[in-house]
């Protein structure tokens, strides 16, 4: 059980309580539901912004760049940045804290980098947790940083208010653009690297596909910007599209009815999580052994899976 003064001290943004909090949720600790359930009431202040994009587009600059800006403004910023875990060790590069150890010593940034543990979606959804620690204790705005793996980049949407897609001039041609699915994500998209040649050309051609989504006089139409990271151009206004995104979601009541649909769609997430745990606690990958051993004439893996359910269910009311 956590003491009560690591509560208050994760509240009070302790840099290594938080630390501390989101190692117990990572870790799948006994603590981490008791932890996650203590705090959620302090929830739901920070703004939750979402940098996403194919590998090399410089997503990692833009945050760099962009948690400098806020600093200026005085908001504190708590980065989440995912990478990919490694298939044979386990682990993860990491790299993103190497790049970011500049702002990584300024006292009101915060930065974590997280594995994706083998979740295709780029997002590992231990990340969700640890955004709700880093809200719970107080910082303004929450970035996540993930992986970019086209197609499966999706589930972001999931945990962002707004949406960045980071592209560069190099990045395909729009068909290959919308065939990853970052065009249905973005809430807007940054053109980094646009001193590059070419660049003019690929936003022509993104707005071209975006005057195709279906939109009204009240829809929000995703922008492009143009950025050079490295040079820290753009980066002001990547924030005021930031802040224009969330003004509207806020004047249609967007923001409130996104979140909950967001909540309804992890809880949801949880107690299947909690469902497959369960199922496979009870000797079930014996009894498929079994079946398959045993039978001469074997059942189909449908009949297979309907036994175990079966089961299940049998278990289940036993107990109750």
């Amino acid at each position: 059980m956590l003491s009560e003064n690591f509560l208050t001290e994760l509240l009070s943004k302790n840099k290594k309580t938080v630390a501390r909090a989101i190692t117990i949720v990572e870790s799948d600790y006994p603590q981490a539901e008791f932890l996650l359930n203590s705090i959620f009431t302090n929830t739901g202040n920070a703004y939750r912004i979402g940098i996403t994009g194919p590998p090399g587009a410089g997503k990692s600059t833009i945050t760099n760049h962009l948690t400098k800006h806020y600093r200026s403004l005085g908001k504190t910023v708590a980065i989440i940045a995912v990478d990919p875990t490694s298939p044979f060790t386990g682990g993860a590069l990491l790299g993103d804290r190497v790049r970011m150890s500049e702002i990584g010593r300024d006292e009101g940034v915060f930065i974590r980098s997280m594995a994706t543990r083998g979740n295709l979606g780029g997002l590992t959804k231990k990340a969700i947790d640890a955004a709700d620690i880093l809200d719970a204790a107080g910082y303004d705005f929450i970035i996540f940083e993930t992986v970019g793996v086209g197609q499966s980049e999706l589930d972001i949407v999931q945990a962002a208010d707004t949406t960045i897609v980071v592209l560069v001039p190099e990045s395909g041609d729009s068909v290959q653009a919308m065939k990853a699915g970052l065009m249905e994500i973005a809430d807007f998209f940054v053109l980094n690297k646009s001193d590059r040649p070419g660049a003019d050309q690929a936003v022509t051609s993104l707005k071209t596909i975006l005057m195709f989504k279906p939109h009204d006089e009240h829809s929000w139409l995703p922008n492009i910007l143009k950025a050079i990271g490295t040079e820290n151009y753009g980066i002001k206004e990547i924030a005021e599209e930031v802040d224009k995104h969330q003004k509207y979601l806020n004047s249609y009541n967007l923001l409130l009815t996104q979140r909950k649909e967001k909540l309804t769609y992890r809880i949801k997430e949880i107690v299947e999580s909690k469902l497959i745990q369960q199922l496979w606690q009870h000797g079930k990958e014996q009894l498929i052994l079994d079946q398959i051993h045993s039978a001469s004439n074997l059942s189909s893996p449908y009949q297979i899976a309907d036994d175990i359910l079966n089961s299940f269910k049998e278990t289940i009311i036993e107990r109750d």
